[in-house]
């Protein structure tokens, strides 16, 4: 029973120690719940288990869990670093969490403080003049912008511009979003440097002209590369009449030390759930401000946190004139912004800047440790993260998911697999800021076993994760037959 215990549901240890205690009549003779007989049930299969195994049960179940807490997880491009617990405290005290959207402005002045002067600080940071709190997360921030463009070309007048320019190497979601907003997306590919190719971008531009609306970067891009010639396609993309749009989930590999702003960017989304340290990960909740130049401020969602210096309080501000409405309800996801907040005061502006110097400095010397062994097929200065190709160990059958697999048995998680698409067995791999040197080097050891074995006993790939609660799974079926509902029979 002990191999097996970490696969039981609590159903099954029912019976297996002392019966639990019964309360009679918790409800007593003064009060009724008047329930409708056809919902009454006598058989409701509920388990009689102690409540010392209940305990036990649970605590075996969170320890299956994978987290930054427990251990190093490189996800490329998603950024899963450690985030201060003082900022998880403070955001749970009651005079924060117990705050409802409804209460009037007058009520909740220090959490429109809060957003105020995070927006403020989110400017000066991505060189932005106008700043929006109001999108829930990433991929909504970014629809948010391709929302705002639309608006704006429409105000012109200039309802011909219907394409946005997306590179090859681009996180899903960007042609996603252009194409929610109405826009048809040209792909741009990239340089033999992992780079946007300038010659194909003049060619698009020179075929399409005042038909260009934005062209969607993220600089460092997916591969980690930055775009050295970013001010040259600014220059090209606003000669056509069009914006640049900056995907600023990578912002960390830059932080503290360039702008999108000064680089020639009309509109930004930022991460807050990843640049700046609000927990990532579990279907979120995340948050994912969205920043303008002067010549687009109005088309911000509504509403915007303004001070009124004549009543001298902070206001949440619907009078924005061409702004193009909500895009949720209510108006941000408040203690995500009040992590962040307290994440950029903690640090300061030094502290930022050796934030992006690090993430920097962990992805090269990773990047030189792994690629022994594990070819990194563009650049050769990476920012936050590198992508590495496992196709080197296709001679002995062995794939890059089977590389990730493995890695599990070493107690790390794998990095991002299979992406950017236009690496071949992609192994996208981002240490950030918050790890040591000792767990890169753990990391790195890992892979130079994992590289040994698929050489001289593939099998322990093939077969991994060896010593996981949970062995290798059959994804389709896992995709195709999923089984959400545990009932007594099973």
């Amino acid at each position: 029973m002990a191999d097996k215990i970490l696969e039981y549901l609590i159903f099954e240890l029912d019976g297996l120690g002392e019966s639990t205690y019964e309360v009679d009549d918790p409800i007593g003779d003064d009060f009724s719940v008047d329930v409708p007989e056809e919902l009454m049930r006598d058989d409701l299969p509920f388990p009689d288990v102690p409540e010392v195994e209940v305990v036990r049960h649970y605590t075996r179940l969170s320890q299956l869990n994978f987290s930054v807490d427990t251990g190093f997880y490189p996800l490329g491009s998603c950024t899963m670093k450690y985030n201060p617990k003082i900022h998880e405290h403070v955001a749970s005290d009651a005079r924060f969490a117990m705050l409802h959207p409804y209460q009037p402005d007058e009520d909740v002045q220090g959490a429109l403080a809060v957003m105020y002067h995070l927006s403020e600080l989110l400017q000066e940071i991505t060189g932005m003049d106008a700043i929006s709190l109001h999108p829930a997360a990433g991929a909504h921030g970014e629809l948010t912008g391709t929302f705002i463009a639309r608006a704006y070309f429409r105000h012109k007048g200039e309802t011909q511009r219907h394409i946005a320019i997306i590179p090859d190497s681009a996180h899903g979601t960007n042609p996603a979003s252009a194409a929610m907003a109405g826009f048809d997306v040209i792909e741009v590919k990239s340089n033999e440097k992992g780079q946007v190719d300038m010659d194909a971008l003049r060619e698009i531009v020179g075929k399409y002209g005042d038909e260009i609306a934005i062209i969607m970067l993220t600089n460092p891009n997916t591969l980690g590369v930055f775009e050295e010639n970013i001010l040259e396609i600014a220059e090209l993309i606003h000669g056509v009449g069009g914006l640049l749009y900056y995907d600023g989930a990578n912002l960390n590999g830059i932080l503290g030390m360039a702008r999108p702003g000064d680089m020639g960017f009309d509109i930004v989304h930022l991460n807050l759930h990843k640049t700046f340290s609000a927990p990532h990960g579990g279907g979120g909740p995340g948050s994912g401000p969205i920043g303008v130049k002067e010549h687009l401020k109005d088309f911000l969602p509504v509403p915007t946190v303004i001070y009124d210096e004549e009543s001298g309080m902070f206001k949440l501000n619907y009078d924005i004139p061409h702004s193009i409405g909500r895009m949720r309800m209510f108006h941000a996801n408040f203690l995500v912004l009040l992590k962040s907040y307290m994440y950029i005061i903690s640090l300061g502006g030094e502290g930022l800047r050796q934030v992006g110097r690090l993430a920097v400095l962990n992805a090269n010397y990773l990047a030189a440790k792994v690629k022994k062994y594990f070819p990194i097929p563009y650049g050769e200065l990476y920012k936050h993260e590198f992508v590495a190709t496992g196709k080197v160990l296709k001679d002995q059958g062995v794939k890059t998911l089977d590389i990730a697999k493995r890695l599990i048995d070493f107690g790390v998680h794998p990095p991002t697999i299979y992406f950017p698409l236009i690496v071949s067995e992609a192994l996208m791999i981002e240490p950030t800021e918050t790890e040591t040197k000792y767990n890169l080097d753990m990391y790195a050891a890992a892979l130079e076993t994992i590289f040994r074995e698929a050489h001289e006993n593939p099998e322990m790939l093939h077969s991994a994760p060896n010593n996981a609660p949970i062995g290798r799974l059959d994804d389709v079926k896992a995709v195709k037959q999923l089984k959400v509902v545990y009932t007594e029979e099973e």
